[in-house]
């Protein structure tokens, strides 16, 4: 379908972002970073930042949890940004929606970014983040033995790649919500030949992204943790909810990977937003698209992780 007419008035704004004027540097791709978009927010009982520490390393965190007092299945997220920007406020409004939708704790991770922290570091420093979490460190009203994954572009690059590495050595994921992952660098493939140059995420902004998280010289034959897609055997990993979006280059590999779970017997839940752009979940009170796909989350979440359990 065409663009959606509200999201085309969102993308004009976008455009005017100096991340999306090469030559790309880390300084413009943060530059948002100060600049988070006005969206609205859910009023959360509780909300605080907190601090996960694992196996050497410390993550800074932020909890959110909308019934205190009573123990909830906890969501880690991990945000978006090309594993070079965003970071606990950009993503804010989004990590409050899920909660709010979801009624599950959400521990949302300021994991560290590249290029200063390059793969695998930021995806370890995730995985220590979940085991964290698993062994009781975001507090006694959120279950560790209820944990799904998820995140947005990168962000969802990450929580597949912790799902695969968490089934080699734990801890146990119930749930992974990836919203328009990255997944592979096939930068030929049709939706970046039909999206890579108009819809704010551009071909050549996306191999920049990537030579930033596992260097120039590995961009085209990347670590397997590092595009899960081509990980040897993708049996035996926690169902999946995977969004896409129409007009995002992202989208056919995120598809792909979808199929390619459930043929190696997966559960699987695959939704494309029509007229949507990358990024538009994160467009809470904006787009009715971000609600139906945060909606879509939340049941499968529960679903897969089950309801609250009464103090």
């Amino acid at each position: 379908m065409a663009l959606d007419a509200m999201t085309q008035q969102i993308l004009e704004m976008m455009k005017q972002s100096p991340l999306c004027v090469p030559p790309f540097t880390v300084a413009n791709a943060r530059v948002a970073d100060d600049m988070p978009m006005p969206f609205p927010k859910a009023d959360i009982a509780e909300v605080k930042d907190i601090s996960l520490s694992h196996g050497g390393r410390t993550m800074p965190a932020r909890l959110y949890h909308p019934e205190p007092g009573t123990k909830l299945p906890v969501l880690v997220f991990f945000h978006g940004g090309g594993w070079v920007s965003g970071n606990l406020e950009t993503h804010d409004p989004l990590t409050r929606a899920i909660a709010e939708a979801a009624h599950v704790a959400v521990v949302s991770v300021d994991y560290p970014r590249s290029p200063e922290a390059k793969f695998p570091e930021p995806l370890l420093a995730c995985h220590a983040a979940v085991a964290a979490v698993a062994e009781g460190q975001a507090g006694a009203d959120v279950d560790g033995g209820r944990i799904a994954v998820g995140g947005d572009s990168a962000g969802g690059n990450l929580a597949a790649a912790v799902a695969l590495k968490a089934r080699e050595v734990g801890p146990a994921i119930g749930h992974q919500f990836l919203l328009y992952p990255v997944i592979d660098t096939d930068f030929g493939n049709v939706s970046y030949t039909e999206n890579g140059a108009d819809y704010f995420l551009t071909g050549p902004m996306m191999r920049w992204f990537w030579e930033q998280y596992v260097g120039a010289d590995a961009v085209d034959s990347p670590d397997p943790l590092a595009a899960p897609i081509r990980a040897a055997s993708l049996a035996g990993l926690p169902p999946a909810t995977i969004v896409t979006a129409e007009y995002d280059p992202l989208r056919d590999e995120a598809e792909a990977y979808a199929e390619k779970l459930e043929e190696a017997g997966n559960t699987v839940t695959l939704r494309r937003a029509d007229g949507m752009i990358h990024g538009f979940a994160s467009m809470v009170g904006v787009l009715p698209a971000s609600a139906e796909a945060i909606a879509l989350g939340a049941t499968e979440l529960k679903r897969s992780l089950g309801e609250a359990i009464p103090a």
